[in-house]
């Protein structure tokens, strides 16, 4: 089975359930970025501000230093990548970073989006029904 890095908000309980759901039918899956909890990025942001520290400093700090490579080491390691909707600004460099490294993404919308968006087409394929994805994602491994 290929390695599926599930992309999505920490403050999303869907991640981990879609991810537990994606284990049980066999893949390789990585949500590990999770485990944190929901908070995590408002705490790293009140912790540099009490530091004095500007965004742009932040990032260039040792956690965000680390976070990132820890991130990015299994985006490189996965074969498939999943968004799940909604996300915010990093879900979506993640599932941009795939694309640009020639990797299959998909999207899996939580509701038909309020506002249309064009570029989502940049995605392997979009879904907004849990069961086409896992059945794309199932008739994908067999294939190989």
């Amino acid at each position: 089975m290929e390695s599926i890095y599930i992309i999505g908000s920490m403050k999303n309980p869907e991640v981990q359930r879609l991810s537990v759901k994606l284990r049980k039918l066999g893949f390789d899956v990585f949500d590990d970025w999770i485990s944190p909890g929901p908070e995590t990025d408002d705490e790293w942001q009140k912790y540099e501000k009490t530091r004095g520290r500007s965004y742009k400093e932040a990032l260039n700090g040792w956690h965000a230093k680390d976070v990132f490579e820890f991130d990015k080491r299994h985006l490189d390691l996965a074969d498939i990548a999943v968004l799940l909707l909604p996300a915010g600004k990093s879900g979506h460099m993640e599932i941009g970073y795939m694309v640009g490294k020639g990797k299959k993404a998909y999207i899996l919308f939580d509701k038909e989006p309020d506002r249309y968006d064009i570029m989502y087409r940049f995605a392997t394929d979009v879904f907004f029904n849990e069961e086409e994805l896992i059945e794309e994602l199932t008739s994908e491994s067999s294939s190989i």
